[in-house]
């Protein structure tokens, strides 16, 4: 597959569906998708986020090299689609110890910006409590924020994740 053949195949949906299958049967492609994840220059490559989400969904391993490339490039791009997908997609994986502090600085600030989409801002939220199940000392700091931002910009979406994730902060607050 080129570079114009998947620039191609990604304005089809149809196409879309069938280059996640292909990637589980040929890897080796998976470079040339993520270029276009990782490429801002085209609206539509938000489309190649959508696909490694569901690559990952199916196969998790052929998506987790690239864990960190996508967590630098979630710092810089202001798409919100990519966001959206690339959040998730850190928020199901573990985060490594180095990333930390960039992604509490970084998810802190998309957390609680009323002009990001919900979803972006509810993978942002997963990331921090994920961030403070490894680091306990944060969870108070945590709770305060979801429960504001619930009671000042909740949507459906903020209200439904943020209570459950409440619900394991107090338990686990509870617990010690």
């Amino acid at each position: 597959m080129t570079e114009n053949d998947l620039r191609s195949l990604i304005q089809s949906w149809e196409n879309i569906a069938l280059l996640v299958r292909y990637i589980a049967d040929y890897p080796e492609h998976l470079d040339l998708i993520m270029t276009k994840v990782l490429d801002d220059s085209r609206p539509e490559y938000w489309r190649a986020a959508w696909m490694v989400d569901k690559i990952h969904e199916r196969h998790p391993e052929l998506v987790a090299p690239y864990l960190q490339t996508m967590t630098d490039f979630v710092l810089t791009t202001k798409n919100a689609g990519k966001k959206r997908h690339l959040l998730k997609l850190i928020s199901l994986n573990d985060i490594q110890e180095e990333n930390l502090a960039l992604l509490l600085n970084y998810c802190i600030e998309v957390f609680t910006n009323t002009t990001e989409p919900v979803a972006v801002r509810v993978h942002a939220m997963q990331i921090l409590f994920n961030i403070a199940q490894k680091e306990p000392e944060f969870s108070g700091e945590l709770i305060e924020l979801i429960e504001n931002e619930i009671e000042l910009h909740g949507s459906a979406g903020l209200f439904s994740r943020g209570k459950k994730l409440l619900r394991k902060l107090y338990q686990s607050r509870n617990q010690v």
